[in-house]
């Protein structure tokens, strides 16, 4: 029998997805991608995702409010959408709860979920809600839209395009670091001296957010879209940095060389990695949950893609005999590997 943890994520799905038949003509992308792509009108094609969030692999309660729970949960579906150039449109819920939640409890879930579909206009219409033994479970399917024409897949990266990414990496790990340390540092306190064991977070805001309210980046499609900006290839940053680049590469049959000193890093970020004895560009390349979009662009769109805000090129595309490859500062060249959070090891 084959361990899971061995096949990782992403080999498990390669694995149990292999030779798939589809049966419809109106599947056109199946397993692969952020979103499978459905359709018969040759102009306007269907986006559908799915994630599931469990509670003790995905989330802790301990310092995860509900409200931000709900709101996370919808934009990690949100995320999926916008990586493949598209548009949200409606949101299917489903949850499993156990016997210690109320319904105030869910309402406060709702509450998050109803703030994030406001915000992207996006429509709550339908879903299942049933029992667990085991906690707290949200699995959310995510439907959107985009013209053929518009969607960008993970394999459409060409050699010499240039790899660009929005925001900056490593702030949601760096985040859990410390949300993981207070909890450490709270429950090793008596229950006489709860008070004096609440955490003080001042001057890492920035960091707490990202890991318990992340923003999907619908801003970066519409000013892609502006500027008439369209990605070869493109996909949201759930794993890090590197699991992501190379899943583009793999799916377009490229190598790529990103340089180090051009990966986006906030000050806090840097400052709570040196505060953990942590390779801050570690962080950044392996730490996921950023929910950026790392996508590619023609080298003929340079010019335009410099001048987006909060925008970053930190790389190309190269042919694949030359591998995929990390140029640190000093100018030496490491292989890239996919060492980003893997749910299943």
């Amino acid at each position: 029998m084959t361990d899971i943890s061995i096949l990782g994520e992403f080999g498990l799905i390669r694995r149990l997805t292999k030779d798939l038949p589809q049966f419809n003509a109106g599947t056109l992308k199946g397993v692969g991608d952020d979103c499978a792509i459905l359709g018969t009108d040759p102009k306007l094609r269907m986006l559908v995702t799915t994630d599931m969030l469990m509670e003790g692999i995905h989330f802790d309660l301990t310092y995860t409010p509900l409200e931000h729970l709900g709101y996370k949960a919808a934009m990690v579906n949100l995320s999926d959408i916008y990586a493949m150039n598209g548009t949200p449109r409606q949101l299917l819920v489903s949850i499993a709860v156990s016997r210690r939640f109320s319904v105030e409890h869910l309402e406060q879930l709702y509450a998050g979920l109803r703030r994030a579909c406001k915000k992207h206009r996006v429509d709550i219409v339908g879903g299942d809600t049933t029992s667990s033994l085991t906690g707290l479970a949200i699995s959310i399917t995510c439907i959107g839209e985009a013209e053929e024409q518009d969607i960008a897949r993970r394999d459409g990266a060409c050699d010499t395009d240039l790899i660009c990414v929005s925001g900056n990496l490593g702030a949601a790990y760096m985040g859990l670091q410390i949300m993981e340390r207070e909890k450490a540092v709270f429950n090793s306190r008596p229950a006489s001296d709860a008070e004096a064991a609440q955490p003080d977070f001042s001057g890492r805001e920035y960091l707490i957010e990202r890991i318990l309210k992340p923003e999907a980046r619908r801003d970066i499609i519409e000013a892609l879209r502006e500027t008439g900006i369209r990605p070869t290839s493109m996909i949201d940053i759930s794993d890090g940095l590197s699991s992501e680049i190379l899943h583009i590469c793999h799916s377009s049959n490229t190598g790529c060389r990103l340089y180090e000193e051009r990966i986006p890093l906030d000050y806090q970020t840097a400052a709570a990695a040196e505060e953990f004895n942590l390779n801050v560009t570690t962080c950044a390349l392996n730490g996921g949950e950023d929910y950026e979009l790392l996508f590619t662009v023609p080298l003929t769109d340079h010019e335009k893609v410099c001048a987006l805000e909060d925008v970053s090129v930190i790389g190309h595309i190269t042919h694949p005999e030359k591998g995929c490859a990390l140029i640190a500062r000093d100018g030496q060249e490491f292989e890239l590997k996919a060492q980003g959070w893997n749910p299943l090891q």
